[in-house]
């Protein structure tokens, strides 16, 4: 992670290019799919999705048997990775043994949480990215900044003049001429590339079949073309039957983009048989655990539940306002600041993420899996203080807090003392001035001063009773 929390927001809360970019982008999506939950009984299928989620997380270990079973049976190979440096490793490997020298990849979000294009890189193999958003970012330099629109916070403008710097050719920033350049080059690539590279949206355990949803096609030119199949999915990403990926086929699509279903929906159940004229001749699925298996029998357990589609960072005012990239992780938005410190549990800049939000709940309400995000996120920033994670003026000022607020007298007290110091510091009824302790709220909104009088005394002095007198007793 680089730099701090709040300087990455601040940055980002300059950008007016980007909150262009990010706000067309989320509210075409938010649009979409609130057109889309009408034409099926939504709330039926969000209950028996999240019901199909649980299920699996608790019976986890059994249904990924199931699948590694069934995959080998198939004709392919599965690889149990327990941390992100041997499911890499196991990539490298397979790589050596094919001699491979390029790679082609479509669009995978557990591939950029291993940084395996730098792996490659660095192993002199080179790896491309086909997806057309993943395309532009790796021209970039850049993480995704939406698990499902990797490149929203870029204009065509933007992404025309990048073309014209590696082509040398006039690119207009028609979307049209866009795509037929990235198409004319990536062909060749698909044409050449030793292995392709894909992520699982879903594996099916009772057919040892991985799912891919997408809608450029991309992934279909990865999983046939070169002569090796890597499909990487963490361990979470199984459903039990081609039943219950229907239930997810129907409704991802719709939370993420607002569509009935993706464009393409691809099933892969292992290497191309004998008189086959397409599909690899290797077959081989890396299930990656990368310290997932913390979150099992835990209050973090549903986190596991979630289908990667984006909708908690399109309802999420934070993320409209900053993008992706001010987390600072592969993962951003209400599941990134959830996810990213599970992930990532020894790093103590991903412990900041919980503080990126306003607890607002609307991400669960847009999370078709109906995971109870503002819940987690609380418990993680409670987490941190039982970590002393969290600075220790801080501490010891709700230490205080608590010591005040659990004895009437000292609070009676307090509530004396703040009436005649606020008077130095308030105007209008409000308090603006940069007071120890209140500046990171005053800084862009007013604090309301204490009343002259508070409710216990007037309730005391006999304001229910004024309120029944005024209301002519009845009782409402």
């Amino acid at each position: 992670m680089q730099s701090g929390l709040k300087e990455r927001i601040h940055l980002a809360l300059q950008n007016d290019q980007l909150h262009g970019a990010v706000r067309r982008a989320v509210d075409h999506m938010k649009a979409q799919k609130k057109a889309t939950e009408s034409q099926i009984p939504y709330e039926d299928f969000r209950r028996r999705a999240s019901e199909i989620r649980s299920h699996t997380e608790q019976h986890l270990e059994y249904y990924l048997g199931q699948f590694a079973e069934n995959v080998r049976k198939n004709g392919g190979h599965v690889h149990f990775c327990q941390t992100g440096e041997e499911a890499v490793q196991q990539v490298l490997d397979i790589a050596k043994r094919c001699d491979a020298k390029s790679v082609v990849k479509s669009k995978s979000m557990v591939t950029e949480e291993l940084h395996l294009n730098h792996a490659l890189e660095e192993a002199g193999i080179e790896a491309v990215e086909t997806d057309l958003g993943e395309y532009i970012i790796q021209l970039d330099h850049e993480t995704p900044s939406h698990i499902v629109g990797p490149s929203l916070h870029k204009t065509k403008e933007q992404v025309a003049k990048r073309f014209q710097e590696i082509s040398g050719e006039e690119i207009s920033a028609d979307p049209t001429q866009l795509t037929a350049f990235a198409r004319r080059v990536l062909r060749q690539k698909f044409l050449h590339a030793d292995i392709g590279v894909s992520g699982c949206n879903f594996a099916v355990a009772e057919t040892g079949s991985i799912t891919l949803f997408t809608n450029e096609g991309n992934a279909r030119m990865v999983t046939t073309l070169p002569r090796v199949h890597i499909a990487i999915m963490g361990m979470e990403r199984i459903v039990p039957t081609l039943l219950d990926l229907e239930v997810m086929m129907n409704l991802l699509p719709r939370a993420a983009t607002g569509q009935k279903l993706t464009s393409y929906v691809s099933m892969v159940s292992g290497p191309k048989k004998p008189g086959e004229i397409d599909g690899p001749e290797e077959f081989h699925v890396v299930v990656v655990d990368n310290h997932r298996s913390n979150m099992l029998n835990t209050e973090y357990q549903e986190a596991l539940n979630c289908v990667r589609c984006g909708a908690c960072l399109n309802a999420c005012p934070a993320f409209r306002h900053t993008g992706g990239h001010a987390y600072g992780s592969v993962y951003s938005g209400p599941i990134g600041i959830v996810i990213t410190p599970l992930l990532e549990d020894d790093n103590r800049a991903a412990q900041e993420l919980p503080y990126d939000c306003s607890v607002c709940g609307a991400c669960a309400q847009a999370c078709p899996v109906m995971i109870p995000l503002p819940d987690m996120i609380v418990r993680l920033r409670a987490r941190n203080v039982r970590r002393q994670l969290t600075p220790s003026a801080e501490r010891l000022a709700f230490r205080q807090f608590g010591n005040v607020f659990s004895d009437a007298r000292k609070y009676k007290t307090a509530l004396t003392s703040g009436r005649i110091l606020q008077k130095f510091v308030s105007k209008n009824g409000y308090i603006d001035a940069k007071v120890p302790g209140l500046s990171g709220w005053t800084a862009f909104r007013s604090f309301p001063e204490l009343p002259a009088t508070s409710f216990r005394d007037r309730v005391a002095n006999g304001l229910l009773d004024q309120l029944k007198s005024e209301s002519g007793g009845n009782k409402r």
